[in-house]
């Protein structure tokens, strides 16, 4: 019978005697031969079979395709993309806290040497990486940590551009709680203002009455010891009281990290501009009374959809935004647009086809599954969102739209409406905001352009700004 191509059925050349059995069906090898020849016979195929076996093997073996680190505050990945499936294990060491990996049915290639070299000097969680053959078909990975991680292992089958993926997350043993470090950092910003006035008012009184005569030198006074960096003090009740009459905008830059989403023709990255599009907007905002940004992602790392919203009710934000710029099937469409939540079917074809595209970023992103227990309850509460979210929520839309709609051309004039998983926070008005199509050239141009973006960012703001004067956000008492 003929075997499949890729068959690990075991062949054996038979000898001339037996490919001819003799008298009643039996081969004429058994009694044919003398005992030493046929040992020596069984011999030779016995060594033809172990170098089958071995090319066979070694022709099978998988292929390091690329070895990428993504590092970020809240946590670093690790990425080992393969041409098939790997299977590893892991364990942690302590003094210095270590992470070793064991890779089985591998050799040492110098695609896999280069992770190495990606490890980088402000990574908040790795120091470094040492990757050796430690035995026949097994690599070892040394992760030196900087500090204690609560490492998670999964794989990925090959989704888009992708092929298998054996991803590492490090994540810190105690999560960042953003709320808190919104109070500290409005604290600092308040404590730097205060500092900013009273060093102009002491120039200010120099200039108006210098002293009399300058003071005569004296021997300087030893040097206190410098203190010892200890724990950041607990924010002040003052700058607490005053987060809590903050209005809080959540901007969420799309994709990020292995998704990189869509690719304009020249390559220009939807992550990356989008990026640069929330840190000027978040920047503008800050610089408003009363009113204070976080972002869900402040580099390139990957946030599931889930995690993107999470973030934004941990802070009790008062408003989303979810950042994009998409791509079409067409290069030749073109517009901003801006979209809400949808509690039935989407108001066109174009909308639910959008949503179930940027719904798909997990695939491509890299999800752990198996760490997955509250992010689907998180889910199902998220499938209730209400009537008067999604009311506000279009509120906030047709402001952002008709102020982006004299910045460049709009892809459709009235916000639309979709299943679209970032908005589903039930207590959070919520809008994502299509920038431009980067499929189609002239708009990745102006993508690109920072004067675009910084005209894009005005709009965002001057529609957030109308919407809240019409709408302030209730009364909340943010607990920490």
């Amino acid at each position: 019978m003929k075997k499949p191509p890729g068959s690990l059925a075991l062949v054996t050349r038979l000898a001339p005697e037996e490919a001819h059995p003799g008298p009643g069906g039996t081969s004429a090898a058994s009694g044919g031969r003398t005992p030493l020849a046929r040992r020596h016979w069984l011999l030779q195929q016995g060594g033809a079979l172990v170098l089958w076996w071995s090319a066979h093997h070694a022709a099978h073996a998988a292929s390091i395709v690329a070895v990428r680190v993504w590092p970020a505050a809240d946590y670093t990945r690790v990425t080992i993309e393969s041409d098939q499936a790997l299977a590893a294990r892991h364990f942690m060491t302590d003094n210095p806290p270590r992470l070793v990996v064991d890779i089985d049915q591998l050799e040492l290639s110098p695609t896999l040497r280069e992770i190495v070299g990606k490890v980088q000097p402000d990574d908040p969680y790795i120091a470094g990486v040492r990757v050796g053959q430690n035995q026949p078909r097994l690599v070892r990975l040394v992760v030196d940590l900087k500090q204690n991680v609560q490492p998670q292992q999964f794989t990925l089958v090959p989704v888009a551009a992708y092929g298998h993926r054996l991803v590492f997350d490090l994540y810190p043993l105690q999560e960042r709680d953003p709320l808190l470090e919104m109070v500290r950092e409005k604290d600092r910003a308040d404590r730097r203002a205060e500092q900013a006035v009273r060093d102009s008012l002491g120039e200010l009184i120099g200039r108006v009455d210098p002293p009399a005569s300058a003071p005569r030198e004296t021997a300087p006074a030893p040097r206190a010891p410098a203190p010892r960096p200890g724990p950041e003090p607990r924010p002040s009740a003052q700058a607490l009281r005053k987060v809590e009459r903050l209005t809080i905008v959540a901007i969420d830059p799309g994709h990020g990290g292995e998704d990189p989403g869509a690719i304009g023709p020249s390559g220009l990255k939807e992550k990356d501009v989008v990026l640069a599009v929330a840190l000027r907007l978040r920047d503008k905002l800050n610089a408003l009374p009363g009113l204070r940004a976080m972002l869900t992602r402040d580099d390139d790392f990957f946030v599931p959809l889930y995690d993107r919203v999470r973030k934004a009710r941990r802070v009790q934000a008062d408003l989303f935004i979810s950042l994009h710029a998409d791509a079409f099937m067409t290069p030749k469409a073109r517009g901003a647009s801006v979209f809400a939540l949808s509690s039935g079917a989407a108001t066109s074809a174009a909308a639910r086809w959008m949503a179930d595209k940027e719904n798909n970023a997990d695939l491509v992103g890299g999800v752990n599954q198996r760490g997955m227990k509250d992010a689907q309850l998180l889910r199902t509460m998220l499938e209730m969102s209400t009537a008067a979210q999604i009311r506000d929520s279009l509120a906030v839309g047709d402001e952002v739209l008709r102020r982006i709609g004299r910045v460049g051309q709009l892809h459709k004039s009235k916000v639309e409406q979709a299943g679209f998983a970032v908005l589903k926070a039930p207590d959070i008005p919520s809008i994502l905001v299509e920038t431009a199509f980067i499929s189609n050239p002239q708009e990745e141009a102006l993508l690109r352009s920072a004067r675009y973006q910084e005209r894009l960012v005005d709009a965002l703001v001057s529609g957030v700004r109308r919407y809240f004067a019409k709408n302030p956000p209730r009364a909340r008492q943010r607990v920490l």
